[in-house]
């Protein structure tokens, strides 16, 4: 019996599908590591500490349990920010996975930029910007518009796109750079984005799976009213991704990764050129497990799992649909009212919707670029896929007051 320890402070539904994957590989004893235990007892053990980022006392917490619960074979986790904290937990414990060095080279973006760009993997221009003269020297070298994040950040979150100088002005007196305060400074790029997930065993891709997003999510956090898709075509066969699994490919061995699943964000420029935006090693969110799971007719989560705890793939996997999600929001701020236009939504895609999950009346607004909502339409046609999400962001619209 192997025991694993699953690091989710406050284990929402998203992450306990990768709990239940990893309890349901042969021989494993899961103990959760929590602030707040789930209500369903998905975990075979608790254990709870005060502060999931204190790899110290996590680390601390698993050695006391071990003569208990049994030595740890594993310790994992799905959050993006918690990453580096597990591996120093695993350092501590001398427990396998990946090292502070390669969880740091994929969280910190400075770092995973200088890494890609060393071994040939076309990234953005970027700078670690620490006051406001050193915002203004990038903007002189790399014209507008440009980005500005947090370096150690995920998604979206407290990012800006800035398009001249009033913009550059305005977001410098509210981010307020300085030695204490580093803000991750990027070239922007533009063309069509696409996502590029895999799953690696021992440095090299097993599996790989590529999506695109319309529109960007930068774009969707820009403008709240938008109800944006993830698209999974059917083929990706064709020599128009043969870049991308170059890059996707260089990237993963650029950055160290043995074990696990990996989510890049990747940009086809208008002369059809190929930018990495970023890379994790860690799934991706915005729902797109799911989506692969349903693309492949397989358990995209169950091939996490055995990745991380096995270093193992269960492949190959076919492709055998075109799979879309619509995120469903809309326009103005408060608390969900109503969702109009599901009936005419249900009349004309219907049988295609393979899951939603609806706007829960009374539920304050998202502040998230996925929304309120979704609804996953699955299909062998792409081209199907494709104009039933468009007639559900045309038809449904979530209301607030």
């Amino acid at each position: 019996m192997r025991t694993v320890y699953f690091v989710a402070p406050y284990p929402l539904e998203t992450t306990l599908r990768f709990v239940r994957a990893v309890k349901g590989l042969a021989g494993v004893r899961l103990i959760g590591v929590v602030v707040e235990p789930p209500r369903d007892a998905v975990f075979d053990a608790v254990l709870t500490v005060r502060d999931p980022f204190d790899a110290g006392e996590i680390a601390s917490r698993i050695r006391g349990a071990e003569p208990q619960l049994g030595r740890a074979h594993r310790v994992v986790g799905v959050l993006e920010d918690l990453q580096e904290t597990l591996a120093r937990v695993r350092h501590a414990l001398g427990v396998e996975g990946p090292s502070l060095e390669v969880a740091t080279a994929f969280r910190d973006k400075a770092q995973m930029k200088d890494l890609l760009r060393a071994h040939g993997v076309p990234v953005a221009q970027h700078c670690l910007i620490d006051s406001d003269a050193a915002a203004w020297s990038f903007v002189g070298r790399v014209g507008f518009p440009i980005v500005l994040k947090p370096p150690a950040g995920a998604g979206c979150r407290a990012t800006y796109r800035v398009g001249d100088a009033d913009g550059l002005r305005a977001a410098l007196h509210e981010i307020v750079p300085s030695p204490q305060r580093v803000v991750l400074g990027e070239e922007f790029v533009s063309g069509e984005e696409h996502s590029f997930e895999t799953i690696t065993i021992g440095g090299v891709p097993r599996f790989h799976s590529i999506s695109r997003y319309y529109p960007g999510p930068l774009d969707v956090v820009r403008n709240p009213w938008i109800q944006w898709v993830v698209l999974l075509p059917r083929d990706i066969s064709g020599t128009e991704f043969d870049a991308a699994r170059t890059v996707g490919r260089d990237a993963i061995q650029a950055l160290g990764l043995r074990d696990g699943m990996t989510h890049m964000e990747w940009f086809r420029q208008p002369d059809g050129s190929v930018r990495v935006g970023e890379i994790a090693a860690r799934p991706p969110g915005a729902q797109i497990v799911s989506l692969t799971s349903y693309a492949y007719d397989t358990d995209m989560y169950r091939a996490w799992g055995r990745a991380v705890v096995d270093g193992a793939y269960d492949g190959p996997f076919e492709r055998k649909y075109a799979v879309g999600c619509a995120f469903l929001r809309g326009p103005g701020d408060g608390k969900v009212i109503a969702v109009d236009g599901l009936e005419a939504a249900q009349r004309e895609v219907g049988p295609l919707v393979i899951e939603t999950k609806l706007p829960r009346a009374g539920a304050p607004k998202s502040s998230s670029y996925e929304g309120d909502g979704y609804a996953i339409v699955r299909h062998p046609d792409t081209e199907v896929v494709k104009r039933a999400m468009l007639r559900i962001i045309e038809t449904v619209r979530v209301r607030y007051a």
